[in-house]
């Protein structure tokens, strides 16, 4: 095996911190071509697809591959922005702020990047810039609040991966959660709070995390306990009972049995339930893509409606609100903070008592 070195590579090349954010990733276009690829990868992933390899292959390519790609491309087109994919330009905006933060922390000593674990881009550029930067201790941010295998695992493996063919490693840390991190369901609880001071509530309050197959949980993956501790938190804070809310999974794939409720499900029977306005928050999409745009947004928002709802409103994901980029600088801050230096206390302080005073505002 031929190990990878850093080209152009000198001693007395000055040693810095890398913070790498990742984000699940988006196909280049929205188009059938594009879809393909960003597919093939995406679902050939054994973490995302638990099935026998060769049984899979045949699927995945005798089949999904010759249908999904064009489906998904209708799809995409209809949230598809000037910028692009809205995944992408919200990820890249949460970069860019969070580094900025950064700066006025500890200068040039910390490299702030953003990758995708499919499609670009990569993870694999975003390490080898980073280590030909200096950068000699890494820290990876998977913007994945909940763990799961096929999310935060993925990514894991991914770096690992990437590791096995470089000779010089950088010392690693890796956040594969902070679901029950109190910043950030204060962060939520805020969004959620913010919607109803401008709309009202409604009666009932939706949690919509992605779902996953049943025997991923049954196998010990901890993502649906933490999705519902997830709801459970935000649920106190803001003081609602347990009628006032629910816990739900939407996009599932394939015909076995996923994590329930199923959320077009249990859209399709509230107005039936005497429930005929709903709010839906998604705590789980640190971005908004095409899961809640077009999926939440629209195909539930018309279950809904048309099962005899008279009211629905979708809460937007956090993306790069400056509540959310406050809360991930200060998980950075706890993760390299014996890394690094802060080179401004001042500012420190400033960025810590500013974001809890934005929080605590948000909660009156």
């Amino acid at each position: 095996m031929k190990y990878r070195s850093q080209e152009n590579f000198t001693h007395a090349q000055a040693d810095k911190v890398g913070v790498l954010i990742t984000n699940l990733g988006t196909p280049e276009a929205p188009t059938k071509q594009a879809l393909r690829p960003y597919l093939k990868q995406f679902l050939s992933d054994p973490r995302v697809v638990e099935v026998p390899k060769l049984i899979w292959w045949f699927v995945l390519n005798g089949i999904i591959l010759n249908i999904r790609p064009k489906r998904s491309a209708h799809a995409y087109s209809t949230v598809w922005t000037e910028d692009g994919s809205p995944l992408l330009t919200h990820t890249k905006a949460q970069a860019t702020g969070i580094a900025s933060r950064i700066k006025l922390l500890y200068g040039d000593s910390v490299v702030v990047d953003f990758a995708m674990r499919y499609g670009q881009p990569s993870i694999e550029n975003a390490i080898d810039s980073m280590l030909s930067g200096g950068v000699r201790k890494l820290f990876v941010l998977p913007l994945y609040p909940q763990y799961c295998a096929s999310t935060s695992g993925s990514t894991f493996d991914a770096v690992a991966n990437d590791f096995l063919r470089r000779r010089w490693l950088p010392e690693l840390r890796f956040l594969n959660q902070y679901h029950d991190e109190q910043a950030y369901i204060e962060c939520v609880a805020a969004k959620i709070k913010a919607h109803w001071d401008e709309h009202g509530r409604a009666d009932k309050l939706i949690f919509s995390y992605h779902g996953i197959p049943k025997r991923y949980l049954v196998n010990g993956d901890p993502y649906h306990c933490q999705c519902h501790k997830t709801s459970r938190l935000i649920a106190t804070y803001l003081d609602l009972g347990k009628n006032d809310y629910m816990t739900t999974f939407q996009s599932r794939f394939g015909r076995e049995e996923w994590l329930k409720p199923y959320t077009d499900e249990t859209l399709k029977q509230l107005p039936s339930s005497g429930v005929k306005s709903i709010q839906v928050v998604c705590p789980g999409f640190s971005s908004d893509c095409l899961e809640t745009i077009e999926e939440i947004g629209v195909e539930n928002r018309d279950y809904f409606l048309q099962a005899g709802g008279e009211r629905y409103e979708y809460i937007e994901a956090l993306n790069s609100d400056d509540n959310h980029l406050d809360m991930l600088t200060s998980i950075i801050q706890a993760q390299i903070g014996d890394w690094v230096t802060v080179i401004n206390k001042g500012n420190q302080d400033k960025h810590n008592s500013n974001a809890r005073a934005k929080l605590l505002g948000a909660k009156k």
